[in-house]
C-alpha cells in the first residue's frame, strides 16, 4: 500500500537563524497580513519562496516564480539552507492547546517522502474536492524551484499503535530542533538516520491507506508534476524524484488529533427574513431559543455547552440572526435523510455541515450548491465568537453554528471514496512550513 522513503532534507541553518522567525505556516492560511509580517520578520523568512510579492517590471522571465528560485539557489549557496548529510526521516511532534479551551494535547508522527499516487490506486484518498487556480500557481512554483517547502497531512490508521511506540522510542531524548510559533504550538524535530530504525517504519507502513487531511491542492499538484516529468522522461524511472512527495504522518486513532469547526456567516442574501426561515425548516428540525438575559456570556456558555451536548446523539445546528438571537436548530428523528439527501451516502447523510448545507442553507435560505461554490453570500469563520459578533455588528445577518466533524468521519468518507462537503474540517494545529524541504534533485 503506502510506500515511504527517507530523504536528505534542506534545512535551515539554525546556527545562524532564529528559527521561529523564518518558518511559517502553510501557504494557504497566509493572509496578506501575515505576509507583510513575515517579509518584515527576517530577510530569510520562507514566505520568500512560498508566497512572494509582484514587484514593478514583472514579465515572463522575472515573476514571483523566478524571484522564489533564484532566492532558494542563493540561500543554498550562502549556507542559510544546508542539506542533511544522510537520508532520514524526521519525529515530527505538536504541543498545544485546544483554542477555546485549557486542554493541552500533543500530536506525534513523522516526515517522509510518499510515492505519489493516483487517486484511483486506493492508496491516497482526498476528502474533499480542490479548485483549479491554487493547484496552478502551486504547480508553477514547483516547476520553477523543484521544491517542496510545505508538508503535506496524512492520516493512516494503526489502531494497535505500533508506529506511535516507534515515535516513542525514538524522541526519549532532547528534540534537536524545538520551535515555538505565533499560536504558542511548540514543534519539535528528531532527524532519524539509523537504517534499522528506519526500515522499521517503512515495513509497518507498507499495509496503510493513506487520508490526505490537509494540503490536497499540494498533492494534487505534486501528482500533476509527476505526469508531467513523466511524459518527458525517455523510459519510466520508478525512483524518480518526482515520484514522490514530502509527506507528514499522523495516526488518526492516536492522541492528539484534533478538528475544529467552520462556521457559516451569511450576509447580503435579499430577502432575508428570520420569522420565514424558521417556519421553512419546521418540517426539519425543533428549535430551541435563548432569550436576552442580564449575563449574555452566561447565556453564550450554555449555548456552546447544549450545541456540544445535543450534538453529541443528533444533528445539531446554531443558529445566531440579526435581531433574534440565538437559537439551536435540532433534526427530528422521525425526518428521512435517505429521501431528502438521496445523493449522499449515509456516512456523509450523518454528517451536520452536510445536513447545513442541504437543508439550512438550500431548503431554508435558498443558497444553492453552486452559490456555496462561488460563496455569493457566505464566508467562513473558525472562531464561534468572530461569528456571532459579524451579525450583532450588523455585517452579517445569519451565523450558523457547527460541532466539529469527527476524525473516525473523515476517515471512514474518504477510504469509501467519498468526500466531504466545502471547508468541512479544519485540522489544528498546522504544520510548519520550512521545518524540513525536499528539492527534487536528479
Amino acid at each position: 500500500m503506502a510506500e515511504i522513503r527517507a530523504f536528505a532534507a534542506y534545512r535551515y541553518n539554525a546556527s545562524r537563524l532564529n528559527l521561529e522567525r523564518v518558518l511559517t505556516q502553510p501557504y494557504d492560511k497566509i493572509t496578506p497580513e501575515m505576509q507583510a509580517r513575515y517579509y518584515a520578520l527576517d530577510p530569510y523568512n520562507l514566505v520568500r519562496i512560498e508566497k512572494g510579492r509582484p514587484e514593478p517590471g514583472d514579465n515572463e522571465r522575472t515573476n514571483v516564480y523566478t524571484r522564489a528560485a533564484a532566492t532558494l539557489e542563493s540561500w543554498i549557496a550562502e549556507g542559510i539552507l544546508v542539506r542533511d548529510p544522510a537520508p532520514a526521516l524526521y519525529a515530527y511532534f505538536q504541543e498545544y492547546v485546544v483554542p477555546g479551551t485549557d486542554v493541552l494535547r500533543h500530536r506525534r508522527g513523522f516526515i517522509a517522502l510518499g510515492r505519489v499516487e493516483d487517486y484511483e490506486a486506493g492508496v491516497v484518498h482526498r476528502h474533499e474536492q480542490t479548485l483549479a487556480a491554487p493547484k496552478a500557481d502551486r504547480l508553477e512554483l514547483l516547476r520553477t524551484t523543484r521544491v517542496q517547502t510545505g508538508q503535506l497531512f496524512l492520516l493512516f490508521s494503526d489502531p494497535h499503535r505500533r508506529v506511535d511506540q516507534l515515535l516513542e522510542s525514538v524522541s526519549r531524548v532532547p528534540a534537536p530542533v524545538e520551535v515555538r510559533d505565533e499560536y504558542g504550538v511548540v514543534h519539535r524535530l528528531w532527524p532519524i538516520v539509523d537504517e534499522e530504525t528506519i526500515q522499521r517504519f517503512v515495513n509497518e507502513m507498507a499495509d496503510k491507506k493513506l487520508v490526505i487531511a490537509d494540503g490536497h491542492h499540494r498533492y494534487e499538484t505534486a501528482l500533476a508534476y509527476r505526469n508531467e516529468r513523466r511524459q518527458a522522461a525517455a523510459a519510466p524511472v520508478p525512483h524518480a524524484p518526482y515520484e514522490f512527495a514530502m509527506m507528514t504522518f499522523f495516526n488518526a486513532d492516536s492522541e492528539g488529533i484534533t478538528i475544529l469547526p467552520t462556521h457559516r456567516v451569511i450576509a447580503n442574501l435579499p430577502g432575508f427574513e428570520f420569522t420565514r426561515f424558521r417556519k421553512q425548516l419546521e418540517p426539519y428540525f425543533d428549535w430551541y431559543a435563548y432569550p436576552a438575559s442580564a449575563h449574555p456570556q452566561q447565556e453564550r456558555e450554555q449555548f456552546r455547552k447544549d450545541l456540544m451536548q445535543r450534538g453529541a446523539t443528533r444533528t445539531t445546528i446554531g443558529i445566531c440572526a440579526a435581531g433574534a438571537g440565538l437559537f439551536l436548530f435540532v433534526l427530528r428523528p422521525n425526518v428521512n435523510l435517505d429521501e431528502l439527501i438521496p445523493d449522499a451516502t449515509p456516512a456523509q447523510r450523518r454528517l451536520d455541515v452536510m445536513v447545513l448545507h442541504r437543508l439550512v442553507l438550500e431548503k431554508g435560505l435558498g443558497i444553492t450548491p453552486a452559490a456555496v461554490r462561488d460563496e455569493s453570500y457566505l464566508t467562513y469563520e473558525r472562531e464561534m465568537d468572530k461569528a456571532i459578533a459579524a451579525v450583532e455588528n450588523g455585517s452579517a445577518q445569519l451565523a450558523c453554528l457547527l460541532n466539529p466533524v469527527r476524525v473516525e468521519q473523515v476517515m471512514e468518507i474518504a477510504l469509501s471514496g467519498n468526500v466531504l462537503p466545502q471547508k468541512s474540517t479544519d485540522f489544528y494545529p498546522k504544520l510548519l512550513s520550512g521545518l524540513t524541504m525536499y528539492r527534487l534533485e536528479e
